[in-house]
């Protein structure tokens, strides 16, 4: 049984009458799989949810685009017996060969892109000027527009960059704890996310600030007004890191791996991604996989310098050193693997890379 509750007469009738699902569903048996999309409208839709589990032992797929609405209710959420999962952009094993690398630093890999990819500015454009803002207008939580429209052009500008709240605040013109409330609106809507920084406690200049990352470079370049301009060499190098970083956290969450993602940063140097295997125990360092990601056709030695540095720490074992490049070949360099986009992929799911 599938409920749309974008269906407006029948959102009008559940919000009315939560319990008319059950005779909606009556002639379903024992174990039975009932879809309600866009849960989030209708909150109370949940109390009836936990109960029907418990008397009918229907299972239910909940589906929605705000886990703070959710929060905010302060509904019931089914007693723990929901699991959590997100449904991001397709990743490259979801595409297999239909995975267009080009395409996916220009446009993401929004199924609605995809299936109409000459299309791409105009359906990213609408999916940010209406799907977007009627989003977070329908959280009642940002009274005006306007700030919070300079605001995602900064952020979408600032993909894949480290983020000073107050260098945006001053530049969208709202005071700082606004920006760190539309991006934990970003956050909670499941547009984007902070990498957070790792810190191996030596003693070194290790950066502190976070990352922000979109869900997805296509959608990064809506916000940041940028679809009609022809994309310079660094951000199709951060829209990479971004195919990237989803990818990695696809596999960790599809395998319940939960492994932490970070970056690290001391002066100059940078890793883009630190995967850490192993937490600190007494005696025994962290474990770590260090990947490095650049868009080239040919792989740059001095590029290991920083994932070197780190190995030679003793307050952290680097398990795996990785450069990821838009090259044809994979090289072997005392340690170092490097490889083309597509085998660094290929190898992760295959549960190679951690």
């Amino acid at each position: 049984m599938f409920i749309d509750l974008l269906d407006t007469s029948l959102f009008l009738e559940l919000t009315r009458n939560p319990g008319s699902i059950e005779s909606m569903c009556d002639s379903l048996p024992a174990g039975a799989w009932i879809v309600i999309d866009e849960v989030q409208k209708s909150t109370q839709l949940l109390e009836e949810v936990h109960r029907l589990i418990e008397k009918r032992r229907w299972r239910f797929a909940l589906c929605g685009s705000s886990a703070r609405r959710l929060r905010r209710g302060g509904v019931n959420l089914l007693g723990g017996r929901a699991l959590t999962r997100e449904l991001r952009p397709f990743c490259s094993r979801e595409l297999g060969s239909a995975f267009d690398l080009k395409n996916a630093l220009q446009w993401g890999t929004l199924p609605v892109v995809l299936e109409e990819i000459k299309s791409a500015p105009d359906i990213l454009d609408s999916y940010v000027h209406t799907y977007i803002r009627q989003e977070v207008q329908e959280e009642g939580i940002v009274r005006k527009l306007a700030p919070f429209a300079r605001f995602l052009a900064l952020a979408g500008q600032l993909n894949g960059q480290l983020v000073n709240s107050a260098n945006i605040a001053r530049d969208a013109m709202v005071p700082r704890s606004t920006v760190d409330t539309y991006f934990s609106i970003l956050i909670d809507t499941l547009l984007g996310d902070f990498l957070p920084a790792y810190r191996t406690q030596a003693k070194v200049r290790e950066r502190a600030h976070p990352k922000f990352y979109w869900f997805d470079p296509g959608v990064a370049r809506a916000t940041a007004g940028l679809l009609h301009d022809p994309l310079d060499r660094l951000w199709l190098g951060t829209s990479l890191e971004t195919v990237i970083l989803q990818d990695l956290k696809v596999y960790n969450h599809v395998n319940n791996i939960n492994r932490q993602i970070a970056f690290y940063r001391v002066g100059e140097y940078e890793i883009d991604f630190v995967i850490e295997t192993r937490k600190q125990r007494p005696g025994k360092p962290a474990e770590v996989v260090c990947i490095e990601v650049k868009l080239a056709e040919k792989w740059n030695r001095k590029w290991e310098k920083p994932m070197r540095s780190l190995a030679a720490q003793d307050k952290v074992r680097v398990k795996k050193m990785i450069g990821v490049y838009t090259g044809p070949r994979s090289y072997s360099y005392d340690g170092l693997e490097v490889m083309p986009v597509r085998r660094f992929l290929e190898l992760l799911y295959l549960g190679e890379i951690f």
